[in-house]
């Protein structure tokens, strides 16, 4: 029987295993120690960041960002649509409430013009959001020449989910996760680099450092326990931040092969478009996300993948038609609604070998040729 193929499995080995074993060596089970004081500042230094606060998630990430951002209860905050839906829970986790934007097709990020036809209308009305947060959805950035414009313009924070975009570069050349005035990363176990689970937060020094003491309960400097803040339990622990700077150390590798990855999925498959764009000067390819002919339905395809021993994905659905935000404000977002109608995530993990992505591309091939014989018929 043969192996099941993994849409992005981590890819770990004997290099995480001694980090592991480094960091429980020394001592240092409790939350805090030497290995997340030393991964924070590798990370910030990959980044050309000022400061990383290391986190429990990516979603722990957002929370603390729209905190520090200064949004509060009863706010409302633009929200991308396309994505994965802890962005905008994060927003309800503030008390604010989410106003979703459309993405455009050139980026598959939020749509600069959308987004200032929107804020044009909460301008004149009197009811401008605290915030606005963008997605580098699967590793391309947004268009943040416009959209930093649009919201310096109004006044309103920026802040960037890079959750799916570590390694990937803009247009300007800056890093994604360093364009916004915060901004996030997650380490989940699907993610181009990991921590088992974990994320950061990105931003100046002094911003940082008021989300690392949030992050720990608010515990002020004093010998006995003390708050003058609500606080959380939102630190990454010292063990698996080992972890992290293991993985940190080899992420150019895994990036390179997972850009080796989609070539080699362009180039089996002239016929699909795969997502990209200008605004991004490199991608990390986190996933490989391709735009199925239109007669062709991307659950139905991941089931025949499934048949066969593959994980595949629909493009995320759109949160503005999720049940949980049937009340929420919402551009049209007919293009996120065609990415999620269309798009189909392959297999993309940098573990994954040449004889596993040939059963890919062969599985996926049968899939089109299917539709183009009953088209026939």
């Amino acid at each position: 029987m043969q192996k099941r193929i993994l849409i992005s499995p981590p890819d770990v080995g004997n290099d995480e295993r001694e980090a592991l074993l480094r960091a429980f060596d020394g001592g240092w089970i409790a939350p805090v120690g030497p290995e997340l004081d030393a991964f924070e500042v590798e990370l910030a230094d990959y980044l050309s960041a000022e400061g990383v606060a290391a986190l429990s998630s990516g979603t722990a990430a957002l929370h603390l960002g729209l905190l520090g951002l200064g949004v509060r209860r009863g706010d409302a905050v633009v929200v991308q649509s396309a994505t994965f839906a802890a962005t905008a829970f994060a927003v309800d986790h503030a008390g604010a409430r989410p106003v979703f934007c459309d993405i455009d097709r050139h980026t598959w990020a939020m749509d600069p013009n959308r987004l200032e036809e929107l804020l044009a209308r909460k301008a004149n009305s009197g009811e401008l959001p605290a915030a606005v947060i963008t997605v580098d959805i699967y590793g391309l950035c947004a268009n943040y020449a416009a959209i930093r414009q649009i919201c310096g313009h109004y006044e309103i924070p920026l802040l960037e989910d890079a959750a799916e975009a570590l390694g990937s570069v803009a247009a300007d050349g800056r890093m994604a996760g360093t364009l916004g005035d915060l901004g996030v990363m997650s380490f989940n176990g699907n993610k181009i680099m990991t921590t088992s689970g974990g994320g950061a937060l990105v931003g100046p020094a002094e911003q940082i450092e008021v989300a690392r003491y949030l992050a720990t309960q608010a515990r002020d400097p004093v010998p006995h326990y003390e708050h003058t803040s609500i606080g959380f339990n939102y630190r990454m622990s010292n063990l698996l931040a080992g972890l992290g700077r293991a993985q940190l150390s080899g992420l150019e590798t895994r990036l390179a092969q997972r850009l080796e990855i989609r070539e080699t999925y362009i180039r089996a498959f002239p016929e699909l478009y795969f997502l990209d764009s200008d605004a991004t000067t490199r991608t990390n390819a986190w996933l490989s996300v391709c735009l199925l002919p239109a007669e062709l339905n991307p659950i139905d395809v991941c089931e025949a993948l499934d048949s066969v021993g593959i994980e595949a994905r629909p493009t995320w659905k759109p949160m503005h038609l999720q049940p949980v935000f049937a009340d929420a404000e919402s551009d049209s977002g007919e293009v996120s609604e065609e990415l999620f109608r269309r798009g189909l995530c392959l297999p993309s993990g940098s573990n994954l070998t040449v004889a596993d992505q040939d059963r890919v591309i062969s599985a996926l091939t049968s899939c089109l040729q299917r539709e183009v014989t009953r088209s026939r018929v």
